[in-house]
This record gives structure tokens, sequence and C-alpha cells, in this order.
């Protein structure tokens, strides 16, 4: 028997801004990653309220809540490996050969889905303040009988 869809919301440069919209499209997911530039320690306590949330620091979470939060982290969810840091450049394993299926990353505020030697890049974009013009966006993982089914969301926003 398969085992149920275990929904992931992946957001990532809040910047400080949890918008209402993003509110609404977390409502129901089982579990929250965030890529970092979190902003405020408050985002996540909101985050943690809507579903358990797994974060890393990104270059502009500085003082002492966000001291907390790793540079990057291994999880493991339903099953799926997933390795999660800000900045992709500084990865500092080999995804595949560590048996890593998806690494999660932001900084970019660049939404991108890629697979790379069997393994899945994904950057949700950024889902706080409008930046370099790009739009504003966040991704959902659903993972299901250890497949992955990854999905970009733009918001339409004015």
């Amino acid at each position: 028997m398969d085992r149920p869809t275990f929904l992931t919301a992946v957001i990532s440069d809040t910047h400080g801004l949890l918008r209402p919209e993003i509110l609404r499209l977390l409502a129901g997911c089982d579990h929250i990653l965030h890529a970092g530039d979190v902003g405020k320690a408050g985002i996540l306590a909101a985050l943690q309220q809507i579903a358990p949330t797994t974060a890393v620091r990104g270059n502009v979470d500085t003082g002492a809540w966000a001291e907390a939060l790793p540079a990057s982290v291994l999880v493991d969810l339903a099953g799926l490996p997933i390795c999660m840091l800000h900045n992709l450049a500084e990865l500092e394993i080999q995804p595949a050969a560590a048996g890593v299926r998806v690494v999660v990353s932001g900084h970019t505020h660049r939404a991108l889905i890629e697979k790379r030697a069997g393994v899945l890049y994904l950057n949700p974009g950024s889902a706080g303040p409008r930046r370099f013009g790009m739009p504003v966006s966040m991704a959902r993982l659903r993972i299901a009988a250890g497949r992955v089914e990854p999905e970009l969301i733009e918001l339409p926003l004015d």
C-alpha cells in the first residue's frame, strides 16, 4: 500500500516579510523548509504555528536569534534525503554520492527547478519583498512512494 502524499512547502528570502498570500499557500502542508534570509525570528515562530519548520541561516540573518540556525542541514522528509543551504555556491558535499535526492537553496531570488546527476535542485525564489524585478514565489514538494514532484508557485501581486 502506498504511503499518503507528504506535502512540503519551500520558501526563501522572506527578509522579514511574511505575506498573507504565502500564509494561505502554506496551510495544509506537512512541513515547511525555509532556505534562509529569514529576516527576523518572528517569521520562524509564525511558520512553526502552521507546520514543523526547518530553516537555515542566510547572509542577512544576524543577531542572537539567527545564531541557532545552521548554515546547512540534511533532513529526511517522508524518506526523502534533502540538503538545504542558503547559497548554492557554498554546497560542500557531492549530493548524489551522499545519497541526497534534493538540494534546496535560496539567495538568488530566482526560482529554479533543475535535475543534475539524478539530484533535484530547487530554489523557490523569493517569498518576501519584491526585489531585482523578480516575481514573488515559493515552491511545494509532493513526496509519495519514494518519488518527489516539485511545483513552483508565482504569486500574482499588483
